[in-house]
């Protein structure tokens, strides 16, 4: 497949949740964006009805066509966006192949550790794709698809035109497949371990009452964070993600004990990021400033009033 601006050819994404929403938000404010784009998300496989149908007014609603198979959504693509949960992106990958035309650039975006990488890497390659590394550094809102990322691996000087003719800031890391996505996860032992440490100190906190006292002291100690405000956006972010920040979680953990390490910390953080996310709880509007009211909806669903009777 020639390497060519994929602005105006055929893209598709394996998952369609906030990460590729974001991605095709931002490439559509360009007006010269006139790809194709066929999207598959494991949701339309989903036993609950309700969840399937959803999924489906998704696709339309973003205009994009919905594929019933991974296989099928890759057919005739020239790009291939994998944005699924760390623990799916293995499978994803490998129910995508049949479909993966040859040369294909596969830019594999979740967050998985470098050794799950280099195994998907493999099959990938096997297959005829062209297998990228990338690393997403940061939220993709507020920038959408300028959000930075890091790619690595033996296809970037092919890689890195493509990303940038849908306007993508995308930096080359030096080094094999693996190489981007252990920055990605090294960065997140203290990006997520810090959400799950802030959950445990507020929930606690404000369960003893005494959580305003804990945050201007801490505001103290290190002047300039905001403890209050940030607490109130991570409390939110493990509160609509924290099912796929766990599972991320899990690969750095995986991550540091390849390295002959242990990854003690970060095993630990899946707690909090598996218990909150899997409440459902969902925060919009002024509740999602502020840490007080998100910090009650939380310890209540954990913890339920008694029935009477």
């Amino acid at each position: 497949m020639p390497d060519s601006p994929i602005s105006s050819g055929s893209i598709a994404f394996l998952g369609f949740g906030e990460a590729a929403h974001a991605f095709l938000d931002g490439w559509r404010t360009n007006s010269d964006f006139k790809a194709r784009i066929c999207a598959y998300d494991i949701k339309t496989d989903s036993p609950d009805s309700e969840v399937r149908t959803a999924k489906r007014a998704d696709y339309a609603a973003a205009k994009v066509l919905g594929a019933s198979t991974a296989a099928e959504a890759v057919t005739g693509a020239e790009a291939v966006f994998s944005v699924v949960t760390a623990d799916q992106a293995h499978e994803a990958a490998i129910a995508a192949l049949p479909g993966l035309a040859k040369g294909a650039l596969f830019f594999d975006c979740d967050s998985c550790a470098p050794q799950t990488k280099l195994r998907t890497s493999q099959d990938v390659e096997a297959a005829g794709g062209r297998y990228v590394d990338v690393a997403v550094m940061a939220p993709v809102h507020p920038r959408l698809h300028r959000t930075p990322l890091l790619i690595s691996g033996p296809h970037v000087e092919a890689a890195a035109p493509a990303l940038a003719s849908l306007g993508m800031s995308a930096t080359i890391h030096d080094g094999p497949v693996g190489a981007a996505s252990s920055v990605k996860m090294i960065r997140s032992v203290m990006m997520k371990g810090l959400e799950a440490l802030v959950c445990e100190c507020v929930l606690a906190g404000r369960k003893a009452g005494v959580i305003d006292a804990v945050l201007v002291s801490l505001d103290d100690t290190y002047p300039g964070f905001d403890w209050k405000k940030r607490s109130a956006y991570m409390l939110e972010r493990v509160m609509t993600h924290g099912v796929r920040r766990a599972a991320e979680m899990r690969e750095v953990a995986l991550t540091v004990d390849l390295l002959g390490l242990k990854g003690e910390m970060s095993r630990a953080s899946v707690g909090w990021e598996q218990a909150i996310g899997e409440l459902g709880l969902l925060a919009n509007g002024a509740e999602a400033a502020d840490y007080r009211v998100l910090a009650d909806r939380i310890l209540a669903a954990l913890d339920p009033p008694a029935r009477e009777g």
